[in-house]
C-alpha cells in the first residue's frame, strides 16, 4: 500500500501520520510493522517519532490479516509440553513462526491451527498463540498461549525479564575470555531493511555470553537474553568480531561456511513461571543432529 502525505499529515510523527492515512490500523500496530521495517518512507525505514513532510511517500507491505489467508496444514510438531494453557514447541530449523510476505504456508501457525482448537487472539488472526518467536533458521524451544489469559501473564515475563531464554551458538573466532556481556543497542540497519545492526539511538539490548568449548578457528558458547530483540544473539556477536557460524547475514560471504542451511544457533533451554500453577518450570532440548555433526568434525 502507497500513500502520498498531504497537507493534513504534513509535521505529524510518522505513526499518526499512518493512522491518518488508514484508520483500519491501530497506532500499536504500525508502531510494530515500522519497527519491524514494513512501513518505509521515501524508501527508508525511519523512527515511529520522524516527522512527516507534504508529498512524502510512505509505502506499507502487504499485510496478511483474514483469517481465511492462512490455511490449516498438517505438519508435524515436536512437541516437548503441553496442558491446558501453554504449549512448548521445539521448532525446526527453516520454518517460518507466522505467516508474513513470502511465508503464507508451511510456517508453525499453520501447523497450529490444524493441531489446536483453542490459541490466543492477543496477536490476532496472523500470529495466535505466538508469545515469542525465533528466527527461520535458528532451531529450538518456542512458547505458545492457548488462550487469552495464558498469553497476558506470558507476556509480562518477557516484559519483565522472568522467562529465561537460553542459547547454544558457535561463533566463528576463539573469545579469549570465559564469559563476557554486550550491551549494544540494536535498530534496524538502515542500509539494509532486511538486518539489524548496532546504532546509537537503538533499543537497549543486552546478551550475557559464556564459553563452552573452543576449537581452533571456533569457539561454542551459551548465550542468555535479557532483551529479546530481533537477530539480537546474531547482531551482538558479529558487533564484537565473533558472528554465528553459517550466518547468511551477519557472518559475511567471503569464507568458506562449514554448515550451509542457516545460522548454528538453538534456542537450548527456556524457564517460565505457568500462567495457572504459578510453578516454575524449565525445559531443556539437546542439540541437533546437524549442530552435533559439526561440532564432532571439528573436534
Amino acid at each position: 500500500m502507497k500513500y502520498t502525505v498531504t497537507f493534513k499529515e504534513n509535521g505529524q510523527r510518522l505513526d499518526k501520520a499512518v493512522a491518518m492515512l488508514n484508520s483500519e490500523l491501530s497506532r500499536s500496530f504500525i508502531t510494530k510493522l515500522i519497527d519491524e521495517g514494513k512501513i518505509t518512507i521515501n524508501g527508508k525505514v525511519e523512527k515511529p517519532s520522524f516527522k512527516v513532510k507534504e508529498n512524502d511517500e510512505i509505502n506499507i507491505e502487504e499485510i496478511v490479516d483474514v483469517k481465511s489467508d492462512i490455511k490449516e496444514e498438517d505438519i508435524p510438531l515436536d512437541v516437548v509440553y503441553e496442558d491446558d494453557d501453554i504449549l512448548i514447541i521445539n521448532k525446526p530449523q527453516g520454518m517460518v513462526v507466522h505467516p508474513a510476505n513470502g511465508h503464507y504456508s508451511g510456517t508453525l501457525v499453520n501447523a497450529l491451527m490444524f493441531m489446536e482448537d483453542s490459541l490466543s487472539s492477543i496477536n490476532g488472526v496472523v500470529r495466535p498463540g505466538i508469545v515469542h518467536r525465533i528466527d527461520k533458521d535458528t532451531s529450538g524451544l518456542l512458547c505458545v498461549a492457548k488462550n487469552d489469559n495464558a498469553h497476558h501473564f506470558l507476556a509480562e515475563q518477557l516484559k519483565d525479564h522472568t522467562m529465561a531464554r537460553e542459547y547454544m551458538a558457535l561463533v566463528r573466532g576463539v573469545i579469549k575470555e570465559n564469559s563476557g556481556t554486550v550491551d549494544m543497542p540494536i535498530g534496524r540497519d538502515k542500509n539494509n531493511r532486511q538486518k539489524m545492526a548496532v546504532v546509537k539511538d537503538g533499543k537497549p539490548a543486552t546478551t550475557h555470553f559464556a564459553v563452552v568449548e573452543r576449537f581452533a578457528n571456533h569457539t561454542l558458547i551459551k548465550c542468555q537474553l535479557v532483551s529479546g530483540r530481533t537477530h539480537q544473539i546474531r547482531v551482538h556477536m558479529s558487533a564484537i568480531g565473533y558472528p554465528v557460524e553459517g550466518d547468511p547475514l551477519y557472518a559475511g560471504k567471503n569464507y568458506d561456511k562449514l554448515y550451509k542451511d542457516g545460522q548454528l544457533l538453538v534456542a537450548y533451554k527456556l524457564k517460565l513461571i505457568h500462567p495457572t500453577t504459578k510453578k516454575e518450570m524449565v525445559f531443556n532440548i539437546d542439540l541437533p543432529d546437524y549442530f552435533q555433526k559439526v561440532l564432532e568434525d571439528l573436534r
